[in-house]
């Protein structure tokens, strides 16, 4: 890996497009999410790593920039970079990108590693083998310039 993971290409489906006649945005979000799920097994996530452990990982945030509108039909590709990580935590961002070659949209997400054993989920210590999968993949990225949209905070400057 020497470059910023990228998602095989993913299709707009029809039932996401709201009266608008255009992309819904909870489907931007969805897309993204179909990323990680490709992403997520390089890292030693995913529902093996459930299964056998007992663990998984769950987003406590994630902010979106809207910049261009999608349709139906249309094909993109989603980026994963992993900005940090720590011992339970990792910071990535994403971006949507048409076949055509622009931006639609950006995605940034905290995760956390958690333990769902016993009833009550809670975050716990990552395994030191996906820290190492981890900090490959930050090395990996480490050349990818830092996105300008993150750390992005919303509000209304007064």
């Amino acid at each position: 890996m020497t470059d910023v993971f990228r998602s095989t290409p993913l299709t707009v489906r029809p039932e996401w497009i709201d009266y608008n006649g255009h992309l819904n945005m909870a489907y931007y979000s969805v897309l993204m999410d179909q990323c990680a799920d490709q992403a997520y097994p390089i890292l030693g996530f995913g529902p093996e790593y459930r299964e056998a452990t007992g663990c998984t990982t769950y987003v406590v945030e994630f902010h979106i920039c809207y910049l261009r509108e999608l349709a139906e039909g249309d094909t993109v590709t989603s980026t994963f970079q992993l900005l940090d990580y720590d011992g339970k935590r990792f910071h990535v961002f994403q971006e949507l990108w048409h076949s055509d070659g622009w931006c639609a949209a950006t995605g940034e997400a905290l995760a956390l590693h958690i333990d769902q054993k016993g009833g009550k989920p809670r975050a716990a210590p990552i395994p030191s083998e996906i820290i190492t999968n981890l900090e490959t993949m930050k090395q990996a990225h480490a050349n990818a310039p830092w996105p300008e949209r993150a750390g992005r905070k919303i509000g209304i400057p007064r």
